[in-house]
């Protein structure tokens, strides 16, 4: 007998929608696996690196802007939209003052520079610490988004046996941006080890975390044994520690911080001539995935309390830290296998990850 339960609409806290004619195809993906709301990042082509479209400090595109994009793409079916501001060098304490009183601003997002897809705009983190925009942040409530990950590194430091670029940026940079700035709420997104879970459950109600589907099914083996790259997301999957520390942290029965956000990441063309394109599609599918990832982690999800914990994790948590009303419709997940297909767009085919791995079916399957 299969199992099935139903949980309300959930939002998704950080999904890649990108920009041009393939957006609504994105947008529908989204809607189809039940998301009640989203949080769009900003890293786009040109970035939304300004609040309001009269402001002129940055040629990038505004918040204003890039929500008109998504509604008029058929984001007008979501309850709520966030697009965080892209922290530049020229992102001001007036900008975020100012965007935060009209109520259109309400995160921001760190790229470290040049360190994953977009992130050439950014600056070190140290710079907003002292041109005032943290602290700005800090009095207005307006939350701050972080790729955690320290830039600049050697190969090594970068990802090497002892040590990587999350680890360093959660062992020395955060913790003394937390300290500086003890009110500032902070989402330190797709968290990858065990060393960024210790630092969340260790601070204070003030910092939580996102987790993706793919970081709570496979390791860096799984991606290296026969290259299977698309499973090449930033940050890069870990150990199996980390993958036992982040599926610990998600299947606590208090867990409070940790919660759902795909960064669900398009790609026409994964695999170039000069690299790989860093992102993993799970969009249609990720509640499937995350219900999957809690099965692998030991969950029963045909009782009760696993249920429940499953449902703080994906419906609950991310809304409460990000202060948006939950959602009063529904969708059901039954464990019955279902067939991801590829999601066609104007721009090209888009695979969804366990196609690019060659698994034709999931465990799970979705019906709003």
């Amino acid at each position: 007998m299969s199992t099935s339960f139903t949980l309300p609409k959930w939002y998704d806290l950080h999904v890649h929608l990108r920009q041009g004619g393939a957006m609504a195809a994105y947008i529908e993906a989204q809607l189809a696996m039940g998301c009640a709301g989203i949080l769009a990042m900003p890293n786009t082509k040109p970035p939304v690196s300004r609040v309001f479209e009269r402001e002129e400090e940055s040629a990038g595109w505004s918040i204003e802007s890039y929500l008109e994009m998504i509604r008029a793409a058929g984001g007008d079916q979501f309850s709520d939209i966030i697009v965080p501001l892209y922290l530049t060098a020229q992102t001001t304490p007036h900008m975020i003052e100012e965007g935060a009183k009209a109520g259109i601003l309400r995160a921001c997002k760190y790229y470290p520079p040049h360190g994953t897809t977009g992130a050439e705009f950014g600056s070190p983190l140290a710079h907003y610490c002292d041109n005032g925009v943290l602290a700005a942040m800090e009095k207005a409530g307006v939350i701050l988004c972080v790729h955690g990950e320290e830039h600049g590194l050697s190969g090594g430091a970068y990802f090497g046996r002892s040590t990587n670029a999350e680890e360093i940026f959660y062992r020395e940079r955060l913790p003394r941006v937390a300290e500086e700035f003890p009110s500032l709420k902070i989402v330190c997104e797709h968290v990858t080890t065990k060393t960024a879970v210790d630092f969340v459950n260790q601070a204070g109600p003030n910092i939580a975390a996102s987790v993706t589907p793919q970081h709570l099914l496979y390791t860096v083996a799984d991606l290296l044994q026969g290259l299977k790259y698309h499973l090449y997301c930033l940050p890069l999957l870990k150990f199996e520690d980390d993958l036992a520390a982040l599926r610990e942290a998600v299947t606590a029965p208090d867990n409070t911080k940790f919660f759902a956000g795909t960064d669900s990441a398009p790609h026409t063309v994964k695999a170039t001539d000069c690299g790989c394109a860093a992102g993993c599609f799970t969009g249609g599918i990720a509640p499937q995935l995350y219900a999957q990832a809690f099965e692998e982690a030991g969950q029963d999800l045909s009782q009760d309390a696993a249920q429940g914990i499953f449902k703080r994790f994906l419906c609950e948590n991310g809304p409460a830290f990000y202060g948006l009303d939950g959602s009063q419709e529904t969708f059901t997940l039954t464990r019955k296998p279902s067939s991801p297909v590829p999601l066609e767009t104007p721009e090209g085919t888009i695979l969804p990850l366990p196609l690019g791995l060659n698994q034709t079916d999931i465990p799970w399957s979705i019906t709003l």
